[in-house]
């Protein structure tokens, strides 16, 4: 099947749910998919965004943006850090339950019917025990359903924005989780991000912060002054993976077996 054939697909299975509130992070799949929604529903969208340390601050403004710009209903729903702070495996089962209960209330309180989620099928490929907690509420995976990957949706929506990933998931688990590490990791990546780094991920391990960066950047981190920007943000080491970007590497460590 092509990849517009999924996207008619998506349509269609949107506008036989009626109604939906929109799990909406500004990522690329929650973005592709919210638009999409809009276009076919009207109306009967709203936008639900959660609000937390646990995601930077240049996230909410975007989504803020996105939702002003194509007249979406939005609302913003205040999550704290207190039953996720000891990062176990299953921090994401824990913290995706919580997210998405607060997002089933909104959805029941504006009439809406149902909960959707950006999940593409790609994600499959991963340690992820949110999808779990996805699955048990009932919440619905739309670009799933109509088979789309990653790329398919890039291509669609012609978003070139680098994946995004919670700042929990750059912490080796069992590392509590505070609002000051969280603040370290987001400005750590707010200067790889200002410094025009393609995708990235600065992975705490107590106090040494290891970069993972395309390895096509190697040479621009390697001949920039970002590392002693980091270093100063609290590190008391800052040190470069060799294996360079990739999704999950804090779930290398684990058997998910």
């Amino acid at each position: 099947m092509s990849f517009e054939d999924k996207y008619n697909k998506l349509k269609v299975y949107l506008k036989d749910l009626g109604s939906v509130a929109v799990a909406f992070s500004s990522g690329v799949d929650s973005s592709f998919l919210l638009k999409t929604a809009h276009d076919v529903l009207g109306d009967n969208v709203i936008a639900v965004t959660a609000k937390s340390p646990l995601f930077p601050k240049r996230e909410l403004k975007e989504a803020k943006a996105f939702c002003l710009k194509n007249k979406i209903k939005h609302i913003i729903v205040d999550i704290d850090i207190e039953n996720i702070k000891h990062n176990p495996v299953n921090r994401c089962y824990i913290c995706k339950k919580n997210i998405f209960s607060k997002f089933l209330e909104i959805a029941k309180l504006h009439n809406i019917k149902y909960v959707i989620e950006g999940s593409n099928i790609d994600d499959d490929k991963d340690y992820r025990p949110g999808a779990l907690a996805v699955k048990e509420l009932n919440i619905i995976s739309p670009l799933k359903e109509a088979g789309l990957t990653k790329e398919e949706i890039r291509t669609l929506s012609g978003n070139k924005k680098p994946s995004f990933a919670c700042l929990a998931s750059r912490f080796v688990y069992g590392e509590e989780i505070t609002e000051e590490k969280l603040k370290m990791v987001e400005q750590a990546e707010q200067l790889l991000f200002e410094a025009g780094f393609k995708q990235f991920r600065v992975r705490l391990h107590g106090k040494l912060a290891r970069i993972e960066v395309l390895k096509t950047e190697f040479n621009k981190f390697l001949n920039s002054d970002i590392y002693s920007k980091i270093k100063n943000l609290g590190f008391d080491y800052v040190t470069m993976d060799l294996q360079g970007y990739r999704t999950g590497s804090m779930n290398e460590t684990i058997n998910t077996k």
